[in-house]
């Protein structure tokens, strides 16, 4: 079983355009809503591609509501620890004209300590019972900085993932993460290093075990004790690409928990990532394209 962690859930509405131009009135052609945030977008890619998996999250008012309603109706199994904070929104406005994705990310309620200690709690009871565990997403206002590195702390002897960014993914390098999957934005943020393979290099003498560096349409560049490799896609693709990096962590915790080695993880990785460019929505992955990319990703040493 996959356990993914996601402390700030979200309620995410997408609306579909045929073009985004500031200063006008738009008429949305499509309006989505489900529930989200990083760690259930990579449960749900692992869960339509048939595997094990447990989403802990947060919820709580209207929204949250909605999100639990939403979160049953996908069939996705999940642990929600109630919160008195609204859960946050996240807005999406997907232009059809250029497949150009826009995001407007709410911080998220404020959790209060003892609203901390229960999701800890929570993660702590089910952490046993999983092979791999993925820790995604922002940190709501309130947890402390180095909430990653307690979660992460709770895994014994399991394989685990980090995908976050900015102040939470330093402070949660001390939980000594298996694989850490910045893009390249974040990967300069946290060490000031614009070379991807050098910044890689760099997090991994602080305590990872491995990089997996998102490079977008580049695919992913992988720098663990074992080498460095590269995969990329077939082809280049167009569409909605929210939810690439999600399904990438997807992919990687899956082989991760089938003991694969590094140049299956990073194929799996891209394979899925480029069948969730073509889902509709954030979590979607597009199962029959992810089956035809899976032996025709290019992994190569860079």
């Amino acid at each position: 079983m996959i356990l993914t962690v996601t402390p700030n859930c979200a309620l995410d509405v997408t609306y579909t355009v045929d073009a985004l131009r500031p200063d006008t009135v738009h008429r949305v052609r499509e309006i989505r809503r489900r529930a989200g945030g990083k760690g259930i977008n990579v449960a749900r890619v692992l869960h339509a591609v048939g595997a094990r998996t447990l989403a802990v999250g947060t919820a709580g008012g209207a929204a949250g509501d909605e999100f639990t309603r939403e979160l049953r109706k996908a069939d996705l199994p999940g642990e929600l620890v109630p919160i008195a904070g609204e859960t946050r929104r996240t807005t999406t406005v997907l232009s059809t004209t250029d497949n150009a994705v826009t995001l407007f990310n709410e911080p998220g309620p404020e959790l209060d300590t003892r609203e901390w200690a229960a999701f800890v709690d929570a993660v702590r009871g089910l952490v046993g019972s999983a092979d791999v565990l993925v820790c995604s997403g922002s940190l709501p206002p309130g947890a402390p900085v180095d909430g990653y590195a307690e979660l992460l702390g709770l895994a014994d002897g399991i394989p685990t993932v980090l995908d976050t960014s900015g102040e939470a993914l330093r402070a949660g390098l001390a939980g000594r993460p298996s694989v850490v999957k910045p893009n390249a934005e974040e990967l300069f943020e946290a060490t000031g290093l614009a070379e991807p393979i050098e910044a890689a290099a760099n997090l991994c003498g602080a305590g990872v075990g491995a990089v997996l560096v998102s490079l977008g349409p580049e695919g992913l560049l992988a720098c663990t004790e074992s080498g460095v490799w590269q995969a990329k896609p077939s082809a280049p693709l167009s569409g909605n690409s929210t939810g690439a990096g999600d399904a990438a962590v997807a992919g990687i915790a899956l082989e991760l928990a089938r003991g694969g080695c590094w140049p299956d993880v990073v194929r799996r990785a891209v394979a899925l990532s480029c069948a969730a460019v073509l889902g509709p929505l954030a979590g979607d992955v597009d199962l029959d394209h992810y089956l035809r990319e899976l032996p025709a990703v290019r992994v190569q040493r860079p």
